[in-house]
Formats: structure tokens, sequence, C-alpha cells
């Protein structure tokens, strides 16, 4: 599958961004959909995933109550939603498909999009 992230942008602390992932090939729906961030110095860090059927859901402490995670398997398409951003919320955010072990891990996913910057400022 291939993956490619949009909706980055700059945007002030308090404001919200919307990410889309969209992805290609036939077998979306049986991967399990992550987003990563990394910021300039630091390593990849997990973010947020979701399974296949939406009833599973998991979040970084530091997202939990401000990021929401959605897909759509019909439209080959996986959102974040992001609210209340902070200044260390910045970072290139990256989507990625797995098959659900590992999910907070990078080598839990096989596939990666090419990232989208968000910046957020103070």
């Amino acid at each position: 599958v291939q993956l490619q992230a949009s909706g980055g942008g700059l945007v002030q602390a308090g404001g919200s961004l919307r990410l889309s992932c969209a992805a290609s090939g036939r077998t979306f729906s049986s991967y399990f959909m992550g987003w990563f961030r990394q910021a300039p110095g630091k390593e990849r860090e997990f973010v947020t995933a979701i399974n296949w059927s939406g009833t599973s859901i998991h979040f970084a402490d530091s997202t939990k109550g401000r990021f929401t995670i959605s897909r759509d398997n019909a439209k080959n398409m996986m959102y974040l939603q992001m609210n209340s951003l902070k200044p260390e919320d910045t970072a290139v955010y990256y989507c990625a498909a797995g098959h659900g072990n590992y999910v907070s891990d990078t080598r839990g996913y096989d596939y990666w999009g090419q990232g989208t910057q968000v910046t957020v400022s103070s």
C-alpha cells in the first residue's frame, strides 16, 4: 500500500488542523493505521493509531483529548483532527500502515507516507 499525507501547515497555538492520509491499494481496510511525528533532532514518536474497523484506538498521552483519529475504508482515507494545538506539537507528521502488532512503535508499521509539516506558533 502507498500512503500520502497532507493537510499540514502553520497554525497559532490553540488552533486546529486536519491531516489526511490517502492510501492506494485494495487492501487498505485490512491494515492497522497510525500517525507518528518527528520533530527536528528527535526520534519519531507515536501519536495515535486505529484498527481496521475503528473499534480499537490508541493515543499517546501527549495527544489524548486533543487529537482524534478516524478512517473511511470506502475512500481509502485516514484522518487526524488536531485541536488545541501547542508549539510542542510542531513536527513532521507521518501516516503509516501495519498489521496491529506494536501499534505504538515504528517497528509495527510496514508502510509510510512522505510526511506533512505541522508548525504551531506561540
